[in-house]
């Protein structure tokens, strides 16, 4: 293991020195009380139960912090069925990090937000899948709705600042002024719309999921004209779909220029669903120094800077904007990770973002079909078929 205590030059890239980690998303586990069907969690999550133990975890951290990372988001799954959880945010906050806690809010009593108060944990962001318990409890296939507004309550009983979410898609935009009401009402003081974006659990309903250009213009209508009634009370983000956009959003604002993710069994990820693409190994914490993980690993360098490029963005004079979008999407729709995120109308794939939105607009109601929820007989399922096409690629 390196010795952390001895300076060392940051290493470059193409020639530029390679930024330090600022963002660490901590996904303590994949284990979770509701079955999302929009869930960001690799489909074959069921391929990597192990977890890292407390102290893996700590020592994580203490590395991470050495190098430069501020911000920590814990998550999961649902990081509530993890009992270490208030001494992970108590050892984090003594490193000095931010912390927050990204939860669905199951499990979170008055206890344990005593406890996570005391462990000085920075925020809260609470989802909710809807503003009414019918569809929030058909999303998360479960019946949840009554005791997360409970605690909303808690949380602001203790004097978290809270911010609530809510995924967008086809069946709950018709509802987005009532999610403002509900947001509003709770005393949050940020609310984040976020329109799924189409991976994992999302990509595999996408056709069930996908909302209309038009329920976008309204719900965009919406979200302004409650910003100039509620103002700064609470603020209002709202997050387009990728697929309805002409140019890509930098992949985590850069492939390994900020964000660095740690997977429950400990692979270090340069992006939440990463682990789809395939041909890359992921270096595990628990063998690697992150120092190492970060700098030298081939999984973080392999779509650092613009050097990777295919064309049309090797040539293209916004690459440095975008640095070719999305690596997860461009996999997922052309097969390739390498070539240009096809949400961008320069593509050579960009008709078949355009075929989805197509076949969108054509669908009044989703279409007659089973949706598939987040459980864990169905990624044993895609574990299964997904095996012997991954080639030892990943680690178990």
């Amino acid at each position: 293991m390196t010795d952390l205590s001895v300076p060392i030059a940051k290493p470059e890239h193409e020639g530029v020195a390679i930024p330090p980690p600022l963002w660490l998303l901590a996904e303590l586990t994949y284990r979770c009380p509701l079955h999302c069907v929009f869930c960001y969690n690799p489909t074959n999550y069921a391929d990597h139960s192990h977890e890292l133990d407390t102290a893996q975890w700590i020592d994580f951290l203490r590395q991470a912090r050495a190098l430069g990372a501020a911000q920590l988001g814990f998550s999961g799954g649902e990081p509530l069925l993890r009992d270490d959880l208030e001494m992970l945010v108590a050892e984090a906050r003594k490193l000095g990090f931010y912390t927050n806690l990204i939860t669905s809010g199951i499990g979170l009593t008055d206890k344990r937000l005593g406890a996570l108060k005391e462990a000085e944990l920075d925020h809260i962001q609470l989802s909710f899948q809807d503003s009414t318990q019918e569809l929030n409890d058909f999303l998360s296939h479960t019946k949840t709705f009554d005791l997360k507004s409970r605690v909303a309550k808690l949380i602001k009983a203790h004097n978290f600042p809270m911010v609530l979410n809510c995924a967008l898609h086809r069946y709950n935009l018709p509802h987005i002024g009532r999610v403002i009401d509900m947001a509003f009402a709770m005393g949050a003081e940020y609310l984040e719309l976020a329109n799924t974006q189409y991976y994992g659990w999302a990509h595999v309903n996408r056709s069930q999921l996908m909302p209309t250009a038009e329920q976008l213009k309204e719900a965009e209508a919406v979200v302004e004209r409650y910003r100039k009634e509620i103002g700064e009370k609470c603020k209002i983000f709202f997050v387009v779909p990728d697929y309805y956009e002409t140019r890509p959003k930098r992949c985590m604002n850069g492939w390994g220029q900020v964000f660095l993710g740690i997977a429950p069994d400990g692979a270090a990820l340069p992006c939440h669903t990463a682990r789809s693409l395939p041909g890359l190994t992921f270096p595990n914490v628990t063998e690697t120094s992150v120092r190492e993980i970060w700098y030298e690993s081939d999984a973080f360098n392999r779509f650092r800077g613009s050097g990777w490029m295919k064309e049309p963005c090797r040539s293209c004079d916004e690459k440095t904007i975008d640095l070719g979008g999305c690596r997860c999407q461009a996999y997922l729709l052309t097969q390739d990770p390498a070539n240009a995120d096809p949400v961008c109308d320069k593509s050579p794939h960009h008709e078949r973002v355009i075929e989805v939105l197509r076949a969108a607009s054509k669908r009044q109601e989703p279409q007659e079909q089973p949706i598939v929820f987040r459980n864990d007989a169905n990624s044993r399922r895609f574990a299964e078929r997904e095996r012997p096409q991954k080639g030892g690629d990943e680690q178990p």
